[in-house]
């Protein structure tokens, strides 16, 4: 069954529950909207998930972003202020404390400002790709440990 153009135009959820493209569902973390209806909030405060969304219900709580948003920002963020420092270095001879005056402010407006939206967007891949119970199934280990030999 074909999505029409009215629900496509509005980015409501798919016609097919296997259907979840990941670029979209990325996006939509990353404006912090729900991923599966891209309507709903995703955050009820600037790094608290709602439970589940307002509008489609789909739940967020078991959503696991753990340490890779953190990671990701500081990756980003030291990219940008290394390359920023280096540029300005060679051009300005500024003294340390002016480099402390203007890079440590820049670095943590960045950070601060990057935390949400890609903690939305890991969210929305989990989301995506069926992670952390996104799939509708139970947590469970992928494989079971071979039973100990009592007589070893």
């Amino acid at each position: 069954m074909q999505a029409t153009f009215e629900q496509k135009r509005k980015g409501a959820a798919p016609a097919h529950p296997e259907d979840r493209p990941a670029a979209r569902s990325i996006r939509r973390g990353l404006l912090g909207r729900c991923p599966a209806c891209g309507e709903g909030r995703l955050f009820a405060s600037f790094l608290k998930p709602v439970d589940a969304c307002s509008v489609c219900g789909e739940e967020m709580h078991h959503h696991r972003a753990d340490d890779l948003p953190p990671y990701l920002v500081i990756t980003i963020v030291g990219h940008l202020v290394l390359g920023g420092y280096m540029m300005t270095d060679l051009i300005l001879p500024f003294s340390t404390w002016m480099h402390l005056a203007i890079w440590v402010p820049l670095t943590l407006i960045g950070a601060l400002a990057l935390m949400q939206p890609v903690k939305g967007g890991v969210i929305g891949l989990q989301w995506a790709l069926r992670m952390h119970g996104f799939g509708g199934q139970a947590e469970a280990p992928e494989d079971e440990l071979p039973q100990r030999d009592a007589g070893a």
